[in-house]
C-alpha cells in the first residue's frame, strides 16, 4: 500500500527537524527547504491539535455541501474531469483539482469553519480539502495528512505575518491569497518534491493568489476557499512534472508584500508600533518551523456560524442576557464598542439575503437577543425578512474603535429601558487558544453539522475513523465515509 511506502520514505529523507537556514537566503528558499527538510516527528500536543480541526472542518464541509453555491460549483465541474477524490457529502468522485475546489467551497460556505490569525485566514477550510483530494491519489495515510496539515499551516502562518494586518486591513481576503500558497506547501509535503520544485510550487501559487474582501456576503466568498484549495493542488502538480517558476515572489521588488499590501510597504512596516500575532511585515527565514503555530498561536474554532468579528460581541451580549435574565422588551439599546477592523467585516446593517446575515452584527445581536442562541437554521430567507428581528436593528449602535484586536477588547453596553445599564469585556471569543473548546463540544458540534445536511447517520463511522486518523494505514478509509448518498439520510433539519 502506498500509505506506507509515503510514511517510511519521508520519515528516512527527515532525518533532523530543519529550522535554520542561511542568513541569506531569501523567503522562498526558506520555506521550501523547511517544507522538504522538516522531521514529521511533530509533538502530540500538535498531531491533536491539527486531528481536531480536521474533526471541526469536515463536519461544517458536509454541512456545506447542501448549500446552493456547492452544488453549483459541483454541477459547473462534473464535466470537466473524473478522478479518484470524493466529493464530501456525496457519491460522487472528480479529478482532485476539481474535489478540492468543489470540497473547499462546501468548507466555508457556511462560514462556520476556524479561523487563523497569523495569516488572518480561514486554514482549514483550504488546507484539508487540498490534502484529501491529492491524498486519496496518492493514497496516503492518515499520519501523513496531518504531516501536511502542520507543514501548510505554517506555511500559511509565516506568509500571513508577511503581509499583515495591512494585506487583509486593505481589502485582501487572505483565505484566498496566503492560502493558496499555503495549500502548495501541503501539496508539495504530500508530492514529496525536493526543495527546488516546492520552491516552483509556491512561486506558482502566487500567481493563483487573489480574492476581494468586496465578496463578503456572496457566493464567491466561500468559493475562494475552494479557489485556493484547487490552486494549491495544481501548483504542487504542475511544479512536480516541471513547470518552473521566477524568484523573489516574496521579498523581490514584485513580491507579493509590495503588490498585495503597496508601493508603501517598507514605510508601513518599519512604523510599525503593536505587533499582533506575529504580523511584523517580514519574512521569517531564519527560523521558520519556530515557534510552530499550531501550538503557540493555535485556532480560533467557531461557536457560531457566522463571521468570527462578530463572535466577542455575541459572547458578551449572551453573557448579559442569561446572567441578568433579560427579556427583550426591556432591553432599549445594545451599544457595541469594537476595533474598526472588526467592524468593517461586518458591513450589512440591514441585510437582504442569507449571505449577507453572515456578515452583519445588527443581525447577529439581534438573533442572540430575540433567540439566545445562534445556529446554522437561522440564515434563512424567513428569518432575515422577519419584521421582528428587523425592527431590533435600529437599537444596535457601532462604535468603532481604531485600535488592535490585541489591545481593545470588545466591550457590549446593554441600556435598558429603567434606565439601567449593564456592561461586559470581551477580549477572545470563546473557542480561542486561551478558551478552547473541549473534544466533546468539537463532537457536538460535528453532530449538529451532520444533522442539518441530513446525514445523522455516518455519525459513528466518521467518529470512529476521525477519532484514529493518526494511526489511518489509509486515509481512504475516512473519505469512503464522507462519500453520502443523500437517498438514504435522514431529512436535513
Amino acid at each position: 500500500m502506498r500509505s506506507m511506502q509515503v510514511s517510511d520514505t519521508a520519515i528516512d529523507r527527515h532525518e533532523t527537524r530543519f529550522s535554520t537556514v542561511e542568513s541569506n537566503e531569501d523567503a522562498l528558499q526558506a520555506f521550501a527547504h523547511w517544507v522538504t527538510s522538516t522531521n514529521r516527528n511533530w509533538p502530540d500536543k500538535a498531531i491533536e491539535a491539527a486531528r481536531l480541526q480536521f474533526i471541526d472542518v469536515l463536519g461544517v464541509t458536509v454541512a456545506g455541501a447542501t448549500e446552493d453555491v456547492t452544488r453549483i460549483t459541483q454541477a459547473t465541474v462534473s464535466n470537466w474531469g473524473t478522478g479518484q477524490s470524493t466529493i464530501i457529502g456525496t457519491p460522487h468522485r472528480l479529478a482532485a483539482p476539481w474535489a478540492a475546489l468543489v470540497n473547499g467551497t462546501a468548507a466555508h460556505a457556511l462560514d462556520f469553519d476556524d479561523n487563523f490569525d497569523p495569516a488572518k485566514a480561514h486554514a482549514s477550510a483550504v488546507l484539508v480539502p487540498a490534502i484529501l483530494a491529492l491524498g486519496e491519489e496518492c493514497r496516503i495515510s492518515g499520519m501523513d495528512a496531518i504531516d501536511a496539515y502542520i507543514v501548510g499551516l505554517q506555511i500559511m502562518g509565516r506568509i500571513g505575518q508577511g503581509i499583515n494586518p495591512y494585506h487583509r486591513n486593505r481589502g485582501w481576503h487572505a483565505t484566498a491569497t496566503v492560502g493558496a500558497i499555503a495549500a502548495a506547501a501541503a501539496g508539495a509535503r504530500l508530492l514529496q518534491l525536493n526543495a527546488a520544485q516546492t520552491a516552483h510550487a509556491l512561486s506558482l501559487a502566487t500567481s493563483m493568489a487573489s480574492g476581494s474582501m468586496a465578496q463578503f456576503g456572496s457566493m464567491t466568498k466561500p468559493l475562494h476557499a475552494g479557489l485556493a484549495a484547487k490552486s494549491g493542488v495544481m501548483a504542487a502538480s504542475l511544479a512536480r512534472a516541471g513547470i518552473s517558476a521566477g524568484a523573489q515572489v516574496f521579498d523581490g521588488p514584485y513580491g507579493i508584500g509590495r503588490l498585495m499590501v503597496g508601493p508603501d510597504y517598507e514605510k508601513l512596516r518599519d512604523s510599525l508600533e503593536h505587533v499582533e500575532h506575529g504580523q511584523t511585515m517580514r519574512f521569517e527565514s531564519e527560523m521558520v518551523g519556530e515557534p510552530l503555530l499550531i501550538l503557540s498561536d493555535g485556532f480560533r474554532v467557531k461557536r457560531f456560524p457566522n463571521c468570527g468579528s462578530a463572535h466577542r460581541a455575541m459572547d458578551g451580549l449572551l453573557e448579559l442576557l442569561e446572567k441578568h435574565e433579560l427579556e427583550p422588551d426591556e432591553i432599549e439599546k445594545v451599544i457595541v464598542a469594537a476595533p474598526a477592523s472588526h467592524l468593517n467585516n461586518l458591513p450589512y446593517t440591514c441585510p437582504r439575503s442569507p449571505l449577507e446575515a453572515k456578515f452583519s452584527l445588527e443581525f447577529a445581536l439581534s438573533l442572540i437577543v430575540l433567540n439566545r442562541s445562534c445556529s446554522l437554521s437561522d440564515f434563512s430567507p424567513d428569518k432575515v425578512a422577519d419584521l421582528k428581528m428587523r425592527s431590533f436593528y435600529s437599537r444596535i449602535v457601532r462604535r468603532p474603535v481604531d485600535q488592535p484586536e490585541g489591545t481593545f477588547p470588545t466591550e457590549v453596553q446593554v441600556q435598558l429601558r429603567d434606565s439601567r445599564s449593564l456592561e461586559t469585556c470581551v477580549n477572545v471569543p470563546h473557542g480561542s487558544r486561551t478558551l478552547p473548546f473541549t473534544e466533546d463540544i468539537y463532537w457536538q458540534k460535528f453532530g449538529l453539522c451532520l444533522s442539518y445536511a441530513g446525514a445523522g447517520s455516518a455519525f459513528e463511522r466518521l467518529r470512529s475513523s476521525l477519532t484514529r486518523l493518526p494511526q489511518l494505514p489509509d486515509i481512504g478509509e475516512l473519505t469512503s465515509c464522507l462519500r453520502i448518498s443523500p437517498e438514504n439520510e435522514d431529512t436535513a433539519g
